[in-house]
């Protein structure tokens, strides 16, 4: 049984398989997302394997939750409205910027072809490649580095995730983008961004639709 088994029962009273699908029918599907691969992803990945040994019990929560390095990992709903956002499908690949515990690019490992994570943390970057290793979610692979640089060996992207505040598209994550491909990024503040979706035209310019406001931690250039 993995470390924080005692815990999780103890705060959810429920096995796991059974908070997880109480998770997805609240958090999520009471949202109105409704895609059913998605659903089936957030119900099967272990969200209690990403984070802390202590805070497995409030893993199921629909809050943001601390995690190393000073870090948080995002409320399951925000993570299924920006990958729901995002439209992944089986053959894409994907890469997220600000990988966090890797939660997100596990969700995403279940629907997409391959799945390109980037942290700027390295202690972050390194306990979600051994998550990954562990869980066997072999075609999901995280690195430590500058997610504003993207990841150039690895493009064109159909898919890109940005789980950090910018005021403005990184330049190199537009360019790495295919044409048709998507960016879901929060824009703005440091108070208060709008999560915007940019698709990008066969002239390389990107069309923007407005999400809704969220608060994410600010986007920093550098390792």
């Amino acid at each position: 049984r993995p470390d924080g088994w005692s815990e999780v029962r103890a705060m959810t009273d429920e096995p796991l398989g059974r908070a997880r699908a109480r998770m997805v029918a609240e958090q999520i599907e009471a949202r109105g997302i409704a895609d059913p691969a998605l659903l089936e992803a957030m119900r099967t990945v272990p969200r209690e394997r990403f984070v802390p040994r202590e805070m497995r019990g409030y893993a199921f929560r629909d809050g943001p939750l601390p995690i190393e390095a000073g870090q948080t990992i995002s409320q399951p709903s925000i993570v299924a409205e920006m990958i729901a956002a995002a439209g992944i499908e089986s053959g894409d690949r994907v890469l997220e910027v600000g990988a966090g515990s890797g939660y997100a690019a596990a969700v995403m490992g279940q629907l997409a072809a391959e799945v390109y994570g980037i942290e700027r943390h390295e202690i972050l970057a390194d306990l979600a490649a051994q998550r990954m290793r562990d869980l066997d979610y072999d075609n999901v692979t995280i690195r430590h580095g500058d997610g504003t640089k993207g990841w150039a060996e690895k493009a064109p992207f159909d898919a890109i995730l940005v789980a950090a505040q910018g005021a403005a598209v990184p330049e190199a994550l537009s360019e790495q983008l295919a044409q048709g491909g998507r960016i879901v990024i929060p824009i703005g503040g440091r108070s208060m961004q709008a999560l915007k979706k940019y698709t990008k035209r066969s002239d390389g310019s990107l069309a923007e639709e407005d999400l809704g406001h969220v608060r994410f931690v600010p986007l920093v250039e550098g390792d």
